[in-house]
């Protein structure tokens, strides 16, 4: 996510995505109210869904806002729990989520807390560990909790008092590296500053070295004073080659000694990119942009201009910069005219310089990203993704520390790349467009289908080729932020199925096996946090784990779903799915899926021929009958049923109208057949 939560006073006007480090400094986190929102655990199931359409109207559209009690509407899942935050985490921003054991590990702007999920109706608080910075990305290695922090208020002694000098040897901007053997009680053990904080890290898990771990460090705040982190250059790389600028950073943490850990490299990945095409707001929202711009001015307000488009600035960031005007010239009180005055001149260069994008010289192309949002790993394929600003970038991993690009993917449509999702077999990679910075409406009927979107891509010989795009087909209202965000893959064998979070969009399923034509097969959505003005709140996150679907609420808590059966989604496809058990799970460190063997499995994949027609319905009846029969028999008599069952569907193949689900559901019961 880009932004904080709004503030009940005027905000600024709507800021490209493509402005994320301006946008994150110039809005200011407020409280939200506490949410109380009850666990619907004992609720009935709802009944399967055997249409393969979507409900019409589309009941998402006209909830009931509310912070505690908005209308809800689910199509295909089930909700288990809704489970408010704890008492020093009510009213701040929740983030991102991580999962070891039974645990799920909620990031939040005023720490991180734990939730022993193994009973995902009755999630129970494990640990509320207090540790303010932003935006408390987490991830999970062994017995290690990796945090990030960003902003300038997160100290070492994990302090709720904020810092107030510009330059503290108190500040943390980087990674905070925690013990969580007893997960109850984290113990702060290591951390690493860097030159432009952690908004988000990635862990990346190398199979050839068991003794470390590494993690991508992606900032994407202005470089900090070198008074402050020596070696730290805000110039470009063209004037200054150890610029802070244009590079991801990779600590290496050895495992035996975390509080070892350090920057062992800055790989520049931007290296020879320009800036990519890019487009503006919507017609209607330049022009309120400029309303607001022109009724902040006269009224003696501050405004800044970006990329050619003014926007108003933030009270409590503008009181910030005149506190600082105030204690350079050593006065006292409330900021003067003059200081005013000061701070309306030095404005282009502040700003400028929280960009951190250098122009273009000598009149060539402006130069490409300066840093990445969010990077995928996937060690099993050796590959990852990396969404950075104006660029999808594929990058190859083989070298842990010393990620390399292979390829590059820019689109006008896109405002700003934000995080990357590959399918389990590694033949497409998905990424989302975080426009409007997860603080705006971007889901508007009268938005473009195109912007703030996922674009899909097939992967050919380590190369990327466009297919389609996603975007939330439900209109949500202008008082809702809504833009794609993080998801995860489910594990249904056989299909590239996806949830993804929307903020107050809510929540989609959909199916992308087919890249040109991505489907909707399930959602859940609340009304809007506030009918009359912009209230921030919805989904952060939302990722499977070992069954289930959890959410971060950003304003309400902690969500947990599951899927249902429907037409579009079979119960032996879901108990497939839930066969699938992980130790551990970072979705930015994405796991290979491998699933037992399984009635359930070799169902799931009839269910799937069955749907696309893929065997004759007679063949699949007899199929079905087949796998009844072997397992209700035991034994020698199992192993001879399933064996002649493979034989004859590896004979069906060659005249099915899908050969490769045959063969797939033919292997599946082969070893099913040699299992114990």
């Amino acid at each position: 996510m880009t932004l904080p939560l709004l503030s009940k006073e005027p905000v600024m006007a709507p800021v490209p995505l493509r402005h994320f480090p301006l946008a994150l400094a110039l809005l200011a986190s407020a409280a939200c109210a506490h949410s109380t929102s009850s666990s619907p655990a004992d609720a009935p199931a709802p009944a399967a869904d055997m249409s393969a359409t979507a409900p019409s109207p589309d009941p998402r559209v006209g909830l009931r806002a509310g912070l505690t009690d908005a209308g809800e509407a689910a199509w295909n899942l089930r909700v288990l729990s809704q489970t408010p935050p704890s008492e020093q985490f009510a009213g701040i921003t929740n983030s991102d989520l991580s999962f070891t054991g039974k645990y799920a590990i909620q990031g939040s702007y005023n720490g991180f807390q734990v939730w022993d999920i193994s009973d995902p109706k009755a999630p129970a608080l494990a640990t509320a560990y207090v540790c303010p910075a932003s935006q408390s990305d987490v991830s999970v290695y062994r017995n290690l909790l990796f945090v990030s922090g960003e902003g300038l208020s997160g100290r070492l002694d994990c302090g709720t008092q904020g810092v107030e000098d510009t330059v503290s040897s108190a500040r943390l901007r980087g990674l905070r590296i925690f013990d969580i053997s007893d997960i109850r009680h984290p113990k702060n053990v290591g951390n690493v500053q860097t030159c432009r904080g952690s908004h988000t890290h990635t862990v990346l898990v190398d199979p050839k070295d068991t003794e470390n771990v590494y993690v991508y460090i992606s900032g994407s705040s202005r470089v900090r004073s070198p008074s402050e982190l020596p070696g730290c250059v805000a110039a470009a790389p063209s004037e200054d080659p150890n610029s802070a600028l244009f590079r991801i950073e990779v600590i290496k943490v050895p495992l035996a000694h975390p509080e070892q850990a350090a920057i062992v490299s800055s790989p520049r990945i931007f290296q020879g990119l320009v800036a990519p095409p890019e487009h503006g707001e919507m017609p209607a929202d330049i022009a309120a942009a400029k309303r607001a711009a022109d009724s902040a001015r006269a009224a003696g307000g501050f405004t800044a201009t970006v990329h050619g488009e003014e926007h108003v600035l933030h009270p409590q960031f503008t009181s910030m910069l005149l506190d600082s005007i105030v204690a350079a010239r050593h006065g006292t009180g409330a900021p003067t005219a003059a200081d005013s005055a000061a701070l309306r001149q030095g404005l282009p260069g502040i700003i400028a310089a929280m960009m951190g994008e250098p122009s273009g010289t000598d009149g060539g192309p402006a130069p490409g990203p300066t840093q990445c949002h969010d990077i995928t790993v996937y060690p099993a394929i050796g590959l990852a993704g990396g969404a950075c600003e104006g660029y999808g970038l594929l990058l190859d991993i083989s070298d842990p520390a010393h990620p390399t690009r292979i390829g590059a993917v820019s689109d006008s449509n896109f405002s700003y790349w934000h995080s990357a999702t590959f399918n389990n077999d590694g033949t497409k990679i998905l990424f989302s467009d975080e426009w409007g910075g997860g603080g705006q409406p971007k889901c508007r009927a009268t938005d473009k289908r195109e912007w703030g979107a996922d674009a899909i891509f097939t992967l050919t010989d380590r190369k990327m080729q466009f297919q389609s795009y996603y975007k939330l087909p439900a209109p949500q209202t202008p008082q809702e932020n809504c833009v794609a965000h993080n998801g995860s893959l489910i594990p249904i064998p056989g299909r590239d199925v996806m949830v993804q979070a929307w903020y107050q969009g809510g929540i989609s399923v959909f199916d992308w096996t087919d890249a040109a034509h991505p489907k909707e097969i399930a959602f859940f959505d609340r009304g809007p946090v506030d009918s009359t003005r912009m209230e921030s709140g919805g989904s952060w996150s939302v990722y499977w784990y070992n069954g289930v679907m959890v959410s971060s609420e950003i304003a309400r808590g902690l969500d947990i779903f599951e899927l249902t059966p429907s037409a579009l989604v079979s119960q032996n496809e879901i108990d497939a799915a839930r066969s699938v058990h992980l130790d551990y799970l970072n979705t930015q460190g994405q796991p290979k899926f491998v699933w037992p063997a399984s009635f359930a499995l070799a169902r799931a994949y009839v269910d799937q021929l069955e749907r696309s027609k893929g065997l004759e319905s007679g063949k699949i009846s007899d199929v079905r009958e087949r796998l009844t029969n072997a397992e209700q028999a035991s034994g020698t008599e199992r192993q001879e049923a399933l064996t002649k069952l493979a034989a004859r569907l590896d004979g069906d193949a060659q005249g099915s109208a899908d050969a490769a689900k045959v063969r797939t559901l033919a292997g599946a019961v082969k070893e099913l057949a040699a299992a114990p």
